[in-house]
């Protein structure tokens, strides 16, 4: 069973909640988006997320669809880098900590999770699997969010589709 809120607020006065996001807004998954597939695995140089890095408009809705191929369980936390960081320290001290918000699934071996975001600040942000030494062996990604009609025609998109 994932832990909700309740177990990050539960962490005390140095644990966290999710109220506050910098990559963005939830999305709506009744409005339009564009679905972006991301493959979590270990690989023989570490772990990895593909892609590695996606571009988006300011503005635009993605939902992720999180497939984990690898034989350990995976975390997808989209958020700024600062606040990776961090959240990868409280995630050192609590290793049983998992997640299910708005900007971070885990996903167990050899399953999938869905998550619909909507970029509204243009930046570049990170996602990364948080669990203890998996963001150290390298799982981590860039999505970099350009303004709106500024995507170029050769970026890594992903999966490009409509729903």
């Amino acid at each position: 069973l994932l832990a909700s809120h309740a177990v990050h607020s539960a962490a005390g006065p140095k644990g966290h909640t999710h109220t506050k996001f910098n990559a963005g807004v939830p999305g709506d998954p009744k409005k339009p988006f564009r679905v972006i597939e991301m493959i979590a695995k270990e690989t023989d140089k570490g772990m990895a997320f593909e892609p590695a890095k996606i571009i988006v408009e300011q503005g635009e809705q993605v939902k992720f669809v999180i497939k984990n191929v690898g034989e350990l369980d995976h975390e997808f936390m989209l958020d700024s880098f600062e606040a990776n960081k961090k959240h990868a320290i409280e995630m050192q001290k609590n290793p049983e900590m998992e997640h299910d918000d708005p900007n971070g699934k885990r996903v167990v071996s050899k399953k999938q999770a869905d998550m619909v975001w909507k970029f509204s600040k243009r930046g570049t942000f990170e996602y990364a699997c948080l669990i203890p030494g998996h963001y150290e062996a390298g799982m981590k990604g860039i999505v970099e969010v350009v303004a709106k009609g500024k995507l170029p025609k050769t970026a890594p998109t992903a999966a490009a589709k409509s729903n």
